[in-house]
């Protein structure tokens, strides 16, 4: 009988071992979160300001996930066009992706999954605030492991509304994959403007 495995359960070490999966700590690997980075404007200063004081305010009391995505996740993705075309984003699919032993299968839920051209452009797993962005990494990197396109770079960010953490993955003969630096919002600077200008170069390189 097949063993189906909650995408949830995974740990980073399975996934790793599953997929023969290698990180690479290398900083020139992952450059894109790291140059060319667009300039924001100051309405989008702006209304970063005050999505943060929002959250800051909201988030001293439970955060559910809904609103974790309503608070910080749409107005970061309307800001950095992922809904405008041609990208089309794609809310909580599943994806099915059979271990390489034919024996198991693991699947779970992407959260929002933008979409260029049936290649996937940014996977973007959300958690309740409170949970650590360890806890949503492996999952996240199952969810890339999936892109049917798996000759171009796929790039994910993981966040629990608080924090977050951009993700890069290449699959070729041994998939490869790095972080970013995690950002806060509870530092004094307001991190959301790295956080979205990321997010802009992600979209450029969605539409090029």
């Amino acid at each position: 009988m097949t063993q189906i495995i909650q995408a949830n359960q995974l740990t980073l070490s399975e996934v790793e071992d599953q997929f023969n999966l290698r990180q690479v700590l290398d900083s020139t690997f992952f450059f894109e979160w790291q140059s060319a980075l667009p300039e924001l404007s100051e309405l989008e200063r702006s209304t970063l300001d005050h999505l943060k004081t929002e959250f800051l305010y909201l988030s001293k009391y439970p955060l559910l996930e809904d609103l974790v995505k309503m608070v910080v996740l749409s107005p970061l993705l309307s800001l950095a066009g992922f809904y405008r075309p041609p990208i089309r984003p794609v809310l909580e699919k599943r994806v099915n992706v059979a271990i390489a032993d034919g024996e198991k299968t693991v699947w779970g839920r992407i959260d929002v999954l933008a979409l260029q051209r049936k290649v996937w452009v940014s996977a973007i797993e959300s958690k309740q605030a409170g949970f650590s962005l360890k806890d949503t990494t492996a999952q996240t990197l199952f969810y890339m492991l999936a892109n049917p396109n798996s000759e171009q770079p796929t790039f994910g960010m993981v966040t629990n509304g608080s924090h977050f953490t951009f993700v890069k993955l290449v699959c070729n003969d041994r998939p490869q994959y790095a972080f970013s630096t995690q950002f806060s919002l509870f530092r004094p600077e307001n991190e959301l403007y790295t956080v979205l200008k990321i997010l802009k170069r992600f979209a450029e390189l969605a539409t090029r």
